[in-house]
């Protein structure tokens, strides 16, 4: 450790993450913004570093102490970077020694990578918008309110050790889920499949089945992997779905690490047929008693305890770099089947929302559930995109067939829409030709031709 510089404790979630990357399971995970103009370069880079005295505990780099990583300040840039590989992969921040942060662009897209070991979802959209009206008050020459009483204490603290209570009893993990049985793709593949669909009908479908967004789109999910398990005749287990629940809305946090912890609906399609009405009533139910106070306290309480755990905090780093991952598969991945997010509602001022078209959140990739989902909402629509590890598109396309059939239509974008995307970067021949034979495959299935 370096004492002429500032360095940072990682927060509960944080110290798991920095132990579990791998080429597959970055950690990382994107916010994208596409403009009504192409990205103007050097003003990005003046707004970067604008917006990294604002938020000086993101321009770190993580380090290894002898028990755990910690987050250590550095002098090294970020760099702009034109966009070339796929979402949320080719980053590995902990192997090159750079901050676990990046800025790309791809003519008018600007896109946010973060990993989890620095922050969540709400600490990566609190940066992003500060980002953004640096960029347009440069750009547009005009002042942009964007609230910003900066309390670095309160923002840099571990919320979980400060709303952990040794009393409460910790719960229990879940059963064995049901995981897909699909073939992974190449390590640098990721691809991503995003459906626009208008938030007034989608609210208005979700009023009328008195459900919230999170809890029609669980349903749905929870509905298409039972479909797809029926349909292949796979092995039944249950059907579980993670879903991160922000705790600074339920806690007064001012926190800009990490602060969720997931709730994980399951169904087990071994007790018989369940009809999507069925699915509906136990997930909202699910979903309502289980993000109240009394059920959120547990899991904070088993999360913390478990790294508290004297036998486990006396390992070396080196010892924890291994035990880890397989801690993480057996006592979270295992249980769930796959990772929803909802980030919820976007709001920029009105001359930041002026300037932007679209917006999409993709999940981080990760090695035990292969296919991932993050919703966002931002003006007249909501984007829910799906990141995919593997060759087979049954998930998503099963999905929208459902969502069709609640009469909610949607507009689909994928790394497949060269307008949007660039053509990626791939290490070799033959796996450029799988992906060539993917894209050609869900453009028939989509009519996108």
């Amino acid at each position: 450790m370096n004492l002429n510089k500032k360095w940072f404790k990682l927060d509960n979630a944080g110290k798991l993450y920095s132990s579990t990357i791998s080429s597959k399971a970055t950690t990382i995970f994107r916010i994208s913004v596409y403009l009504k103009q192409n990205i103007n370069i050097n003003i990005l880079e003046i707004s970067l570093k604008n917006t990294l005295k604002r938020y000086p505990y993101f321009k770190v780099r993580l380090k290894r102490g002898l028990f755990w990583y910690y987050l250590e300040e550095t002098d090294k840039n970020i760099p702009i970077q034109k966009e070339t590989y796929y979402p949320c992969m080719n980053f590995n921040f902990k192997k090159s020694k750079s901050v676990p942060l990046r800025i790309l662009y791809y003519n008018n897209k600007l896109s946010l990578e973060m990993s989890h070991v620095l922050t969540d979802g709400n600490g990566a959209i609190e940066f992003l918008k500060l980002l953004l009206a640096q960029y347009f008050e440069i750009k547009d020459q005009i002042k942009i309110n964007i609230p910003s009483d900066i309390q670095i204490s309160e923002e840099t603290e571990d919320s979980f050790q400060k709303y952990y209570k040794r009393k409460i009893p910790g719960i229990k993990i879940g059963k064995t889920a049901f995981h897909f049985p699909f073939k992974k793709n190449k390590e640098s593949i990721y691809s991503v499949t995003t459906a626009k669909i208008e938030t007034d009908k989608l609210l208005k479908k979700s009023k009328e089945l008195s459900a919230s967004i999170t809890e029609l789109i669980t349903a749905l999910q929870i509905n298409s992997i039972i479909e797809i398990i029926q349909k292949n005749k796979y092995k039944k287990r249950p059907v579980s779905i993670n879903i991160p629940v922000n705790l600074r809305n339920i806690y007064p946090s001012k926190t800009m690490k990490n602060f969720f912890i997931s709730i994980t609906p399951t169904i087990d399609p071994r007790l018989g047929e369940f009809t999507f009405d069925e699915i509906l009533q136990y997930t909202k139910n699910y979903i309502r008693q289980n993000t109240d106070k009394k059920y959120l306290n547990p899991i904070i309480t088993r999360n913390v305890k478990n790294q508290k755990n004297i036998l486990f905090s006396i390992f070396p780093l080196k010892i924890k770099d291994i035990g880890m991952p397989y801690i993480y598969k057996i006592f979270g991945e295992k249980n769930y089947t796959t990772g929803f997010s909802n980030l919820g509602i976007l709001k920029f001022p009105e001359q930041i929302q002026k300037n932007i078209e679209e917006i999409e959140v993709i999940p981080p990739p990760s090695e035990g559930n292969l296919i991932k989902s993050a919703l966002i909402t931002n003006g007249k629509y909501t984007y829910l995109t799906f990141g995919n590890l593997t060759k087979d598109e049954q998930f998503e396309t099963t999905f929208l067939k459902n969502l069709e059939k609640l009469n909610l239509n949607y507009e689909l974008n994928t790394t497949k829409n060269k307008e949007k995307y660039p053509i990626f970067k791939l290490n070799d021949k033959k796996q450029k030709n799988n992906s060539t034979n993917i894209i050609l495959e869900f453009q028939k299935k989509f009519h996108l031709n």
